[in-house]
């Protein structure tokens, strides 16, 4: 994939709203346990969110291969979504989601990837669906509200309320006489 300039700060943002997941979700999950249960994983996970998708992905899939536990499963399957999102490849973001929400409808953050996927598809009916889904089960969620904002601009992008007129006018050099 080719990276534009400008490219990395979107990509970072992007994966922030995507994936504020594995290690939040892990560590609520496992709060006795010292140490990473999954770090394949987490380490995916923080690629992900520094706006490395490729190594993101990469490392996710060995997570998922490790995953021991359904709550894991579904938290590399998120992560998954949001990696290939940032890739663009948004087909396999789509079926990452998908597999989630097949079996957890109440994982918010699969919505809220599933979401963004489909406003980068345009498909703003079902962004739509997923948002309200997902602001249902987690009103208050700050990347849902993220995500929220980035539907709006592409539905309903704010017109600019003022208008610079940068003309120049023409000086008359000889008004003294």
């Amino acid at each position: 994939m080719k990276r534009r300039a400008g490219n990395g700060a979107r990509h970072a943002f992007i994966a922030g709203c995507l994936c504020l997941i594995a290690g939040n979700a892990l560590a609520q999950e496992n709060k006795t346990v010292l140490g990473a249960t999954n770090p394949a994983l987490q380490d995916g996970a923080n690629a992900l969110k520094a706006g490395d998708a490729q190594e993101g992905v990469r490392l996710t899939l060995l997570g998922l291969q490790q995953a021991s536990s359904s709550r894991e499963r579904q938290t590399a399957k998120s992560n998954l979504c949001a990696g290939y999102a940032l890739l663009e490849q948004y087909a396999e973001a789509l079926s990452y989601c998908d597999e989630v929400l097949a079996v957890n409808d109440k994982y918010w953050r699969a919505h809220s990837n599933r979401a963004l996927v489909y406003i980068k598809l345009q498909r703003f009916p079902e962004a739509e669906q997923d948002l309200l889904k997902g602001e249902a089960i987690k009103p208050n969620s700050r990347t849902l509200q993220a995500v929220r904002k980035m539907y709006l601009d592409a539905t309903n992008p704010v017109s600019p309320n003022i208008i610079i007129d940068d003309r120049r006018r023409r000086t008359d050099d000889t008004d003294e006489e």
